[in-house]
């Protein structure tokens, strides 16, 4: 068994791609993160966890918050995987929001992820068409980042994921 286990929660099959794919390029272990109980993890060095961003959350972050007491002894990275492309001022308030406290030395990666508003839950094209509608009433001079990626991608599939993008991540690992 690899010394490195990669668990994730994936909702629309980008942080699945990068977690199958990181796991591949460094021999890690893999575990969706529904199927994963704390105890087969008490056997890694190394925990690298992966999830989607939603409404700032990180897909399933709170498994490693509700375990971190037992994990806390492991080399523990997370990556987050958003539509948005990379914005300092955004990765800095993901990393406020979701690893504050006992989690704020966990290294936190950004990738990008996909957009595809036909596959998406009614939910989230709700909260995706209520955002539309407030930016329809905004300057697009004034956009965030993340507000104008979302409009250009509006009513287009967009994959922005690639096995590049896990170069950081495997430098940090160093393998």
């Amino acid at each position: 068994m690899s010394k490195i286990a990669v668990v994730y929660k994936s909702k629309y099959g980008a942080t699945k791609k990068y977690a199958e794919w990181l796991s591949e390029d460094i021999g890690a272990d893999l575990y969706l993160q529904d199927n994963c109980k704390v105890e087969i993890l008490n056997s890694y060095d190394t925990i690298i966890y992966g999830g989607g961003i939603y409404a700032s959350g990180i897909a399933g972050l709170s498994f490693i918050k509700k375990n971190y007491s037992k994990l806390k002894d492991k080399n523990i990275t997370i990556f987050a995987v958003g539509a948005s492309p990379y914005d300092e001022k955004a990765y800095n308030h993901l990393k406020e929001y979701n690893l504050s406290g006992d989690l704020e030395n966990i290294k936190l990666f950004y990738l990008r992820g996909m957009f595809d508003l036909k596959n998406m839950t009614f939910k989230d094209k709700l909260l995706i068409g209520m955002l539309k509608g407030v930016l329809r009433k905004k300057d697009s001079s004034q956009f965030e980042p993340w507000e104008k990626a979302l409009v250009e991608s509006m009513d287009n599939v967009s994959d922005w994921t690639s096995r590049d993008n896990l170069k950081e991540i495997r430098k940090f690992l160093g393998v």
